[in-house]
């Protein structure tokens, strides 16, 4: 969870984040360009870009400024329900939202399972199926299979 600035570089042609899993499990994974640009306009907004020992995402004051010390999990938990209701989501919206959100559209765009799984760190396929969306919603063209 704290990430320094230093941890987040380039390599070949993409940018890497070092992934921080349960158990101390570290592995690196290539930003997306989306992710990549918002990273790079965090690292240029904060000034942080050139402090690659302190931490890359630091926690705000009571009056919303950044300090330098590193975002808890309480922090981040803390940060996504504020703007899940902002946006008028679930108060039940948390980190494993945007994993379960991230597996199902990778998967829906003809991604497998199992870079599904390598992707998320998982030990098993069946814990990726878990996080896996794209069962959920029944189309209408399912439910006129019916014959009545």
């Amino acid at each position: 969870m704290h990430m320094r600035v230093e941890d987040y570089y380039q390599e070949r042609q993409a940018l890497v984040v070092p992934v921080h899993e349960k158990g101390g499990k570290r592995h690196e994974m290539p930003a997306h360009h989306t992710a990549k640009a918002y990273m790079d306009a965090y690292l240029a907004v904060a000034g942080v870009a050139d402090q690659k020992k302190e931490p890359l995402f630091r926690s705000v004051d009571k009056h919303s400024h950044l300090t330098n010390n590193p975002m808890t999990r309480t922090d981040m938990l803390r940060m996504i329900k504020g703007r899940a209701l902002a946006a008028g989501l679930s108060s039940a919206t948390c980190c494993h939202t945007f994993r379960a959100t991230g597996i199902t559209a990778y998967l829906e765009k003809g991604g497998t399972i199992e870079n599904a799984q390598a992707i998320a760190a998982h030990e098993s396929p069946r814990t990726t199926k878990l996080y896996d969306r794209t069962s959920d919603e029944i189309t209408l063209d399912e439910v006129e299979r019916i014959a009545i």
